[in-house]
């Protein structure tokens, strides 16, 4: 009876123990949700630029603190110079085509007649370039609802980039906090990973650093790569200088969320061949075909790369965490699936030393 009491007594004491821990824990989360996405993407950065810090304190003889520091404030300083490009040319330029208009001294050109030769939409097309280039007036009043929908997709779209770039701005900053305090974290998140996986901790925070570093080469560095190869083209076909810098941005942006950017290259393809030669449409058409398709070259290379998890899974992980999460689901979604491939292969290799060591005793 007294063994029976004292159970009674533990368990209610555990229980209540537990009750208090997940309070606890549950009040802790609901006060740091506001930043939780911006501590995410901080300690993504921290990890994707430690190796740099790395090599600029051995280089420069200085603390990794103080390279971490200055490496933050020219990050800061980088995100800036386009956030106040962005704002002052989207005005800039509106401002300008628009008395560019008026004046008469900017104008849609006209199309030419082999457009109407193009398959499908040939007279459509046409139609619409020869209307755009006549009378600008009566096709936006023609499609005054599109043309608002658009407008204020548009505009919703400048301010979340404005947004976004604000964010990353303070993501930033939270990285180079990481960065200067790189060894504190990482044997914080090795005890952690102790206290959950036993003694693997320091092999999965490992795996964890090299699953991110893995993501930014294959998603971001063949993004950058992929829109470096579609700027070079659209300069050799002279593309003016406002709407190639948006194109690139837009080119960047469908390649990191894994989109085509042949999508995005598309109007340009057209725009192309309604004012220039069959020949350079042709060649340019071709040149954007081998930028959207490089990455079936570059991301097999770059995506698992230093690291011993397979490619589709860094690769599944990276695309089902960026649908579920959005960008940051890129990087969480390719850590969790490698992470939780590790636990599954340690587990059955784990099963498969008990069986073989039953079967020999």
């Amino acid at each position: 009876m007294k063994l029976e009491h004292n159970f009674s007594n533990q368990a209610i004491d555990a229980f209540i123990k537990i009750s208090a821990l997940s309070v606890l824990v549950l009040w802790c989360f609901s006060i740091l949700k506001p930043f939780l996405l911006l501590m995410v993407w901080g300690g993504i950065i921290a990890t994707a630029l430690y190796p740099i810090v790395i090599f600029f304190s051995k280089k420069t003889r200085l603390s990794e603190s103080k390279v971490s520091i200055v490496l933050t404030i020219v990050g800061v300083v980088l995100l800036l110079i386009p956030l106040v490009a962005l704002s002052t040319g989207i005005y800039t330029s509106g401002t300008e085509l628009f008395l560019g208009y008026q004046d008469g001294t900017i104008a849609i050109p006209k199309p030419k007649l082999s457009m109407q030769e193009w398959p499908i939409i040939g007279n459509e097309a046409y139609s619409f370039m020869s209307l755009a280039s006549s009378n600008l007036e009566s096709l936006l009043f023609k499609y005054s609802g599109e043309v608002k929908v658009v407008a204020s997709k548009a505009a919703s779209i400048v301010g979340s980039l404005g947004g976004g770039f604000i964010q990353f701005i303070i993501s930033t900053i939270i990285g180079g906090v990481f960065m200067a305090n790189a060894a504190k974290c990482e044997r914080a998140f090795i005890l952690v990973s102790n206290r959950l996986t036993g003694a693997h901790g320091e092999d999965l925070t490992k795996l964890s650093k090299t699953t991110i570093r893995s993501v930014v080469q294959g998603v971001i560095g063949v993004a950058v790569i992929q829109t470096m190869m579609a700027g070079l083209g659209m300069a050799v076909i002279g593309l003016p200088a406002p709407v190639l810098g948006l194109w690139l941005f837009l080119v960047l942006v469908f390649a990191i969320i894994q989109l085509p950017p042949i999508l995005v290259l598309l109007p340009i393809i057209f725009y192309v061949f309604s004012v220039d030669t069959t020949t350079t449409g042709v060649l340019f058409a071709v040149w954007c075909v081998l930028v959207s398709s490089s990455d079936a070259i570059l991301k097999p290379i770059l995506l698992s790369r230093g690291s011993h998890i397979p490619m589709i899974v860094i690769l599944l992980g990276a695309l089902g965490g960026m649908a579920m999460s959005g960008i940051v689901g890129l990087f969480v979604g390719a850590v969790v699936l490698s992470l939780t491939y590790q636990l599954f292969t340690v587990w059955l290799n784990n099963e498969a030393e008990e069986s073989s060591h039953s079967i020999e005793n």
